[in-house]
């Protein structure tokens, strides 16, 4: 071929991927660090009653403490990412493993202040936030072309955890009372992630200079018209919006079922049937999102959790709950990958390692809020209906901030195609 001639479109190779056969490796094994990470948070769901009665507290007292990790994750997030970024997930994973390890220990040794203590600091800010999300970010940066079904599989660790754990947890809470189960759990949680942390997590690829390029071309298009400060702030918002009820149900279900007369054996499988459930549907939700983008599938998600949350308002029975349980669990466990994959979508990649914890740290406010908000509501109420129904005025608040983007992300598209 002549020198300077154009080489035909569709002739051009398509940007080499930076997905291989390791990518999956590395996404199996963070899959599997996230679902002991994510059972320690579970013994003060599962043991909720049990903890209040032993501590002569309020039911908002244990569900606080449960409350605070999901905010420590986020908090300590926001630092352990940019450590992670200059040492490496690997010792940044090794570092959390053993601070749960002694969170649930501390949590153990006196009353409430204990408690709370070692689940919002060692537990949830200096243990998961060196893990959950830091090593979200990490899987990013292993995938180009199925980026959504890997954040959905690896997020699904949340899931996995949560159809395992209860009726484990609820075991050991019968047996040998929630103290010794708890230090049980961090024990094993510790033992197991180091090593997965120290074999399995090798740095991450670099971007090929193919991709790099076509990124950062694409950047102007990517903020819906608006400037990149205020897309972040509506979607930091739209998050917490959603997640406010999203924790209602995990964290109270439980309890809920003990105050209908249902076993709390019972109530712990039907907590493993919505976090199973959830499992299940996230693989399809990953899939979508990398069809039909991130927003558009996070508004589709979050559409179905408030429909199956205010079921959970009207629904008394122990059918009707594993029903609606379940339902629950398929509606809103895409919401959170889907979010991280429109950051990814809307934001250079550079910024990732602020921006996705910034915004999980939003979000998880809002799982704690929503947690301690359902605790809160019932010692003033003594049902759990008026809590859900607060939880469905925040989840249209989120429908309707994410409806607006996704508008806006449609009409904007146009204008960008004429312009090129």
């Amino acid at each position: 071929m002549p020198p300077g001639s154009a080489i035909p479109s569709t002739a051009q190779p398509d940007p080499a991927s930076i997905e291989t056969a390791k990518s999956w490796v590395v996404a199996a094994a963070v899959l599997a660090i996230l679902t002991f990470t994510y059972g320690a948070p579970l013994v003060v769901a599962v043991g909720l009653k049990d903890i209040a009665a032993d501590l002569g507290s309020a039911r908002a007292v244990p569900a606080f403490a449960g409350a605070v990790v999901w905010m420590g994750f986020g908090l300590g997030a926001i630092g352990m990412g940019w450590i992670a970024d200059r040492i490496g997930c690997r010792w940044t994973t090794v570092f959390g493993a053993l601070m749960v390890g002694a969170g649930m220990a501390l949590s153990t040794l006196g009353g409430a202040g204990y408690l709370v203590l070692g689940h919002a600091l060692l537990i949830g800010m200096l243990g998961g936030g060196a893990i959950n999300i830091p090593l979200t970010v990490y899987v990013t940066r292993w995938f180009d072309r199925r980026r959504g079904s890997a954040v959905a599989l690896v997020q699904s660790g949340q899931y996995i955890a949560g159809a395992l754990w209860p009726s484990l947890l609820a075991l050991g809470i019968a047996s040998f009372g929630w103290r010794s189960t708890m230090l049980l759990t961090g024990l094993v949680v510790a033992v197991a992630i180091v090593p997965i942390a120290l074999i399995c997590l090798p740095p991450a690829p670099e971007p090929t200079a193919a991709l790099s390029a076509a990124a950062a071309k694409s950047e102007r298009a990517q903020t819906l018209g608006l400037s990149r400060g205020a897309t972040f702030a509506l979607l930091c918002v739209a998050g917490f919006l959603c997640c406010t009820p999203m924790a209602m149900p995990p964290t109270h279900l439980v309890a809920l079922c003990s105050d209908l007369g249902i076993s709390p054996a019972r109530g712990a499988t039907m907590l493993s049937v919505l976090l199973g459930c959830a499992f299940l549907s996230r693989q399809f939700w990953g899939w979508l999102a990398d069809r039909a983008g991130g927003l558009v599938t996070v508004l589709a998600g979050s559409t179905c959790q408030a429909l199956a949350l205010a079921a959970f308002v009207v629904t008394q029975d122990e059918v009707g709950l594993f029903v609606v349980s379940a339902a629950f669990g398929l509606g809103f466990s895409g919401i959170i990958p889907a979010y991280v994959v429109a950051l990814r979508e809307l934001f250079p990649a550079d910024e990732a390692s602020w921006r996705v914890p910034v915004w999980f740290f939003t979000n998880l406010l809002g799982m704690t809020l929503g947690g301690w908000l359902a605790g809160y509501l019932y010692d003033q109420l003594a049902s759990y209906g008026p809590a859900f129904a607060v939880g469905v005025a925040f989840n249209l608040g989120n429908v309707a901030v994410i409806g607006w983007l996704v508008l806006r992300q449609r009409s904007w598209q146009p204008r960008v195609a004429a312009a090129a």
